[in-house]
Formats: C-alpha cells, structure tokens, sequence
C-alpha cells in the first residue's frame, strides 16, 4: 500500500462534501493508500474539523474519523527543515512529515503547497491528479 500526506483542506472537505476529496479518503478507508501524519497535522485536523462543523452547522459526527485516523494512519515524527519551504511556514509540517516516512507524495488543495515544484522529490497533487494517477481496478474500488 502507498502512503501520503494528506493535506488539511483535503481532509476536512473529504469529511464533509462528496467530491474528489471525499474520494481520497474513500481510498483511505478502502486500503489504497496509507495517510501519513504527525502529532501537528492530526492536531489541525481536529481543530478545523471543529471549526467548520461549527460554522456550517453540520451534523456530521467528526469523532469516528479520528479515530480511524488514530488507529490505522501511519505516524511519524516530522523531521524539521533547516529552513522554511512554503511561503506559509505552517505548511511544512506537511513535507515534513513525509520526509518523516520517505513518502513521495502529498494530496494538497493549499496553492502554498501546490506551487510547490517537487521539493525534496515529493509529488505535491491536486485530489483530482492523485486520483487519476491510480489503476483502473482501483478506481472500480473507490465506486463500489
């Protein structure tokens, strides 16, 4: 199984819409792909999870995500940069934490990432690229 890190914005709108995030974390939860994280990155997922759930008054019950999360995620210490990579500092801890598991890929929607060309050798795709990259049996997998 691959592993990745998965952005915030992609998580927190994989929990609550039904679109190509969504489908990321079906793969997840289908054995595709192992998700990397961090004590920092689960931190703010739980955080903004909270948040927008909040804010939008959704009903969605966020607890089962993390624990799933908590459980079957691959989890790292994030190996600090010597310097700043993206042009928001919080958003190294996401190529951090891959260096941590010598992933080569990050799922990001954040354009601080995205912009990013292929820092340290990591793939940084958009939902919509990660899930074209995957095999047809896979994609069957994601529509079961």
């Amino acid at each position: 199984m691959k592993t990745a890190v998965i952005d915030t914005g992609v998580f927190v709108a994989g929990v609550f819409w039904r679109h190509e995030p969504h489908s990321c974390l079906k793969a997840w939860l289908r054995g595709i792909v192992l998700p990397v994280i961090s004590q920092e990155i689960f931190s703010e997922y739980q955080i903004v999870l909270e948040r927008v759930k909040a804010e939008e008054h959704f009903q969605t019950d966020i607890e089962p995500w993390l624990d799933t999360l908590r459980t079957s995620a691959l989890w790292v210490t994030a190996i600090a940069l010597e310097e700043q990579v993206c042009r928001d500092a919080k958003d190294d801890k996401f190529i951090e934490a891959a260096l941590a598991a010598g992933t080569q890929t990050i799922i990001a929607r954040d354009r601080d990432l995205t912009v990013l060309e292929k820092p340290f050798g990591i793939s940084i795709l958009t939902p919509r690229a990660w899930l074209g990259m995957l095999s047809r049996a896979q994609r069957r997998q994601l529509d079961a």
